[in-house]
């Protein structure tokens, strides 16, 4: 058996090519393949949008046009190849017509009724290889594993910070803590999220403090732009009648979510009058929502892919605290504040030992302009 490690890089470079259906391929996971023959990659393929050819059939297709023979490679493909009829014939019946004898593979398909491409492929002679670069492979598609596993959409958590930790001075003043190239990388982000039928989720005192509009506002302006649905949990609603840019601009886009209370309130009514919907979710025994509830009504009620919380920061605690939080994207900004009463990042906490401290792990750090960009994940996935 050839050395796992050797097709590292390539597993890598599959990877990357996988990124460019991010959003496109969902309910899909992103998948990107590579064809190699003697140290070198030949032909490149990824999964480009739901519905459209799987990576490997891409990169067969590749192949083809460069005059790559496939049965003197190796397929380096991210994501077990599938082994069902679904809107696209099984890529394993691709695999061996095209009469590839070793396939490298990151990660098992999660979904069973996909799975069982590796048994098939071994049935049928050809060697894999499993498990090359795993971790990254299992980033690729963590989106598909929480919608596989956990029946939820997958939460994404921003927050922009100063070195030592803040996000406004003590009056208040946020705009901006993060550099222009960071805020238009959100909002490139809440386009992706718009596009796949997500959701940017605030608290109530950021609705209060900052009126949002959470609209993509993006360099190409594009009028059939799919922009992602506003959320808002909160324990006050906004009078029908208010300033407020969501209920002006977007109500039909906008959702509240609070108590059973407060949803049944007149005010709840008036709101639902002008088109927004305001959902009911239980309260905590300690009074907090449940909001492993609230992600779940959020699945089943809009369909909901994504969610991308852009704060405040209690209700970005509450949800790291209750292990919800999927990927955490941190602007750090070169800025030191040095006072220790301006907006804190996190706060409301009491730990006594360092081994109560909410653990997560670096998955990637990249400049983004002035700032850097930290993606952290849950420490177990």
């Amino acid at each position: 058996m050839s050395d796992p490690t050797m097709y590292e890089p390539f597993m890598r470079a599959a990877v990357a090519l996988a990124e460019r259906g991010r959003w496109l391929t969902c309910p899909n996971p992103t998948v990107g393949a590579v064809l190699v023959r003697d140290g070198q990659q030949l032909a490149e393929g990824w999964h480009h949008a739901c519905g459209e050819a799987h990576a490997e059939v891409d990169c067969l297709r590749d192949a083809a046009e460069k005059g790559v023979d496939p049965r003197e490679c190796t397929l380096v493909v991210t994501l077990e190849p599938c082994n069902h009829q679904g809107r696209t014939p099984p890529c394993t019946d691709r695999i061996l017509e095209a009469g590839i004898r070793r396939v490298v593979i990151g990660l098992r398909d999660p979904n069973p009724v996909a799975a069982g491409g590796v048994e098939r492929l071994r049935a049928a002679g050809v060697e894999v290889i499993e498990g090359v670069c795993e971790q990254e492979c299992r980033d690729l598609v963590a989106d598909f594993l929480v919608w596989q596993e956990k029946k939820r959409p997958y939460l994404l958590l921003k927050l922009a910070s100063t070195l030592d930790g803040r996000i406004a001075t003590r009056t208040g003043h946020s705009q901006w803590v993060s550099c222009a190239a960071s805020r238009a990388g959100v909002h490139a982000l809440r386009a992706g999220i718009g596009h796949a039928g997500g959701a940017i989720m605030v608290g109530g005192g950021t609705l209060r403090a900052d009126n949002p509009r959470l609209t993509a506002r993006t360099d190409l302006e594009n009028a059939s732009l799919r922009q992602p649905w506003a959320c808002v949990v909160t324990s006050r609603l906004p009078a029908a009648g208010s300033d407020c840019h969501l209920l002006r601009e977007r109500p039909e886009q906008t959702i509240f979510i609070s108590t059973p209370a407060v949803a049944a309130s007149r005010l709840a009514h008036e709101l639902r009058d002008l088109g927004a919907r305001v959902l009911s979710v239980p309260p905590l025994a300690k009074g907090s929502l449940d909001l492993g509830s609230m992600l779940t009504q959020l699945h089943e009620e809009i369909a909901c892919p994504y969610i991308l919380c852009e704060g405040g920061g209690r209700l970005a605690l509450s949800l790291l605290e209750c292990g919800l939080v999927d990927e955490f994207h941190l602007h750090l900004a070169p800025r030191i504040l040095g006072d220790n009463q301006a907006v804190p990042l996190f706060d409301g906490r009491t730990p006594l030992q360092l081994d109560e401290a909410l653990q997560m792990r670096i998955s990637d750090l990249r400049h983004c302009g002035d700032d850097v960009q930290l993606i952290l994940r849950p420490q177990q996935g």
